[in-house]
């Protein structure tokens, strides 16, 4: 199934999509959807209210999760581009809900950066509650996958040791536009395409089957440390091909298109624009 979050005339409405239409699955969002302990059969036999594909206006994903896990050099080549060491564990920081915008949302550049640069990654959603999971746990934990674009303020990013600030901007980072369970895209250890295209150029290309820590095996330690409850993200890091990495330096400015997209799940396409 793929299934998202849209805008309506009446509020947000979690939906599955179904040919030209997404249909209505009796919820205001997808976390309240997730929430519920049998989903997954709920969502595949919803017959309610229809809306057309064509012009859909999407919010993210899962506009209010209770927390998003992102990691940090999660691809080889990328970690190897920022002149890093292979790391031994995943390197974990936040981001909030306020940070959130829909796949077709513009991209608003904060006026305080000057190094804005966008980040394609695979996103985990969760679709039960876990603490401490095992193999098989966390691999049920997992609901789907969906697209984000971690963008990231580098000029703050780097300011000190320890990135956050440079990746919680309010309404800087789209997520959707489907989350896509996973029988759909290959299993829990999906090998998709990854690509990030700026004004046409690719400036990103990969799959997402050379992560270095899998979805299973980040649920799995990051449920160790704090419970995963439904509707959580967990944005699994970005390829090489980052802006702050380039020679010279390449970042965001208002008036381009930027455009995050992985195979089977879809693409954000956003505008970037002036504060």
């Amino acid at each position: 199934m793929k299934l998202a979050t849209i805008r309506t005339a009446s509020g947000t409405r979690a939906v599955r999509l179904d040919g030209e239409n997404h249909v209505d699955l009796g919820h205001t969002d997808l976390g309240e959807l997730f929430a519920r302990p049998d989903w997954r059969a709920e969502a595949a036999a919803a017959t309610g209210t229809t809306y057309p594909v064509d012009g859909a206006d999407f919010a993210p994903v899962v506009p209010n999760p209770s927390k998003v896990i992102c990691v940090g050099h999660n691809y080889t080549n990328h970690i190897k581009e920022m002149g890093r060491d292979l790391p031994s564990h995943p390197t974990l920081f936040p981001k909030f809900a306020e940070t959130l915008l829909g796949a077709g949302d513009d991209i608003v550049k904060p006026d305080e950066t000057d190094a804005l640069d966008w980040e394609v990654e695979l996103a985990v959603v969760i679709g039960r509650t876990v603490r401490r999971a095992d193999e098989q746990q966390a691999a049920d934990a997992i609901a789907g996958f969906t697209v984000m674009n971690d963008i990231s303020a580098r000029d703050w990013q780097f300011r000190t040791i320890e990135w956050t600030q440079g990746k919680i901007w309010e309404a800087t980072t789209p997520v959707g536009p489907y989350v896509v369970t996973p029988d759909e895209v290959g299993g829990v250890r999906p090998s998709l395409e990854v690509r990030t295209v700026v004004d046409g150029q690719v400036m990103q290309h990969d799959d997402t089957g050379t992560l270095l820590f899998d979805p299973v095996f980040l649920v799995r330690y990051i449920s160790t440390v704090i419970s995963l409850k439904p509707g959580d993200i967990i944005a699994t890091g970005t390829p090489a091909g980052v802006g702050n990495a380039r020679d010279p330096k390449v970042f965001l400015l208002p008036g381009q298109n930027v455009v995050t997209e992985i195979s089977g799940l879809g693409a954000c396409t956003n505008k970037v624009v002036a504060a």
